[in-house]
């Protein structure tokens, strides 16, 4: 009877946590241990700031990575004066270096919280130091790290990045301009020569792939204070204290917030 092992639980079998069998549960995993953890923590709302991991505060672009922090800080500062009956908005980056890093690290310089949603690759994905204890998580799947993006953003800033930021971008307008999103999520694109020599977005309303109208989803900037001012009118500021719904299940219909 010494030498009898037990057969392990199937939840903590690795073996069979790791295998092809067990994906659903795996992703899973990546939507509930967030969900308790926001929960834990009283959040029910985000400023998500999306930008490059390969600037840097002393290289050539480094303003921005400067003033990425500065924004973070005023959204930070802004959020805690909050009355203590609307959903208060914590700092939420990817977690990594760059834009991400000078996130978190002004959301700590204003004495606040901030979420990391990182995802490792190949090279310059790892999280920075800034993350607030009990909210640094690493994802596997892109797809449930999109979600979590989404799902609490009351608003986003975009700086200026690469594929990834882009992806980013391109996923939250799509769910606001197709409604998967029922709720009005400024979107402010900071550094606005970049981003009108990245994409021409006029050229999408001439060729008739997006309509004049949705031009409107987002706004541009080019300083922290006007950004701060972009934000703070578009959130003006939300007042219930439960997290938003991402999509309902329902027909198609007039908007709804």
């Amino acid at each position: 009877m010494d030498d009898f092992k037990r057969t392990p639980l199937a939840y903590k079998n690795e073996s069979f946590l790791d295998s092809d069998d067990a994906r659903p549960l795996r992703i899973l995993s990546e939507y509930l241990q967030p969900l308790y953890a926001f929960g834990r923590e009283q959040i029910c709302g985000t400023v998500v700031f999306f930008g490059s991991a390969r600037l840097r505060p002393d290289g050539p672009l480094g303003r921005y990575y400067h003033e990425a922090r500065e924004l973070a800080r005023l959204v930070t500062l802004w959020s805690k004066d909050l009355s203590g009956d609307v959903c208060h908005c914590v700092v939420c980056t990817g977690g990594g270096g760059g834009i991400m890093e000078a996130a978190n690290r002004g959301a700590a310089d204003a004495n606040g919280k901030s979420i990391g949603l990182n995802i490792g690759l190949p090279h310059e994905q790892r999280p920075n130091a800034f993350i607030s204890p009990g909210l640094s998580f690493e994802f596997h799947y892109f797809f449930m790290r999109k979600l979590w993006f989404a799902h609490l953003a009351r608003a986003l800033v975009v700086f200026p990045g690469g594929f990834g930021t882009l992806d980013e971008l391109s996923e939250i307008l799509t769910l606001m301009q197709t409604e998967k999103i029922q709720r009005r999520i400024p979107i402010v694109l900071y550094g606005s020569a970049y981003w009108n020599e990245i994409v021409d977005f006029q050229a999408l309303v001439r060729h008739g792939m997006i309509d004049a109208a949705d031009l409107s989803l987002f706004r541009f900037a080019d300083d922290p204070a006007s950004a701060m001012g972009l934000l703070r009118a578009g959130m003006s500021p939300p007042v219930e204290t439960r997290a938003p719904a991402i999509a309902h299940s329902c027909t198609p219909g007039p908007a709804r917030s």
